[in-house]
């Protein structure tokens, strides 16, 4: 079971990593602009886009305001946010968003929301 959740990950971190690139050149950055504008280095920024990082949602907010696209289609393509959760994509925006939050309590607090989705959805039946 684990293995099909990593695979899952890898390919949305890669479909993620070809987005971006995409985006990249057509922004007419080289990779090195587009770390410096991001905050990131160089060879990390390489990774992602190579699909061997996942980057967090803070650094995909980065990346997000240099290449001036929105965070959200970011978070989306990562896997972070469900593109179907429409009723609950406002909330998982707040969460991600909120700069009072640490990376982890961003997940947890995620995580937490998507288990009572999970449940609630369980109970119309």
């Amino acid at each position: 079971m684990e293995r099909v959740a990593k695979g899952k990950v890898g390919k949305t971190v890669e479909t993620l990593g070809e987005y971006l690139k995409e985006q990249r050149t057509s922004a007419q950055l080289s990779l090195r602009q587009l770390a410096d504008q991001a905050g990131v280095s160089n060879p990390y920024l390489s990774q992602i886009e190579r699909g061997l990082r996942k980057p967090s949602a803070e650094v995909l907010q980065q990346i997000a305001k240099a290449l001036r696209i929105s965070a959200e289609q970011l978070y989306v393509r990562a896997g972070i946010v469900s593109p179907a959760d429409n009723n609950g994509s406002s909330v998982e925006f707040a969460v991600l968003a909120d700069p009072n939050l640490t990376e982890r309590q961003k997940q947890s607090l995620l995580e937490v929301y998507a288990s009572f989705l999970a449940l609630n959805a369980g109970n119309e039946g």
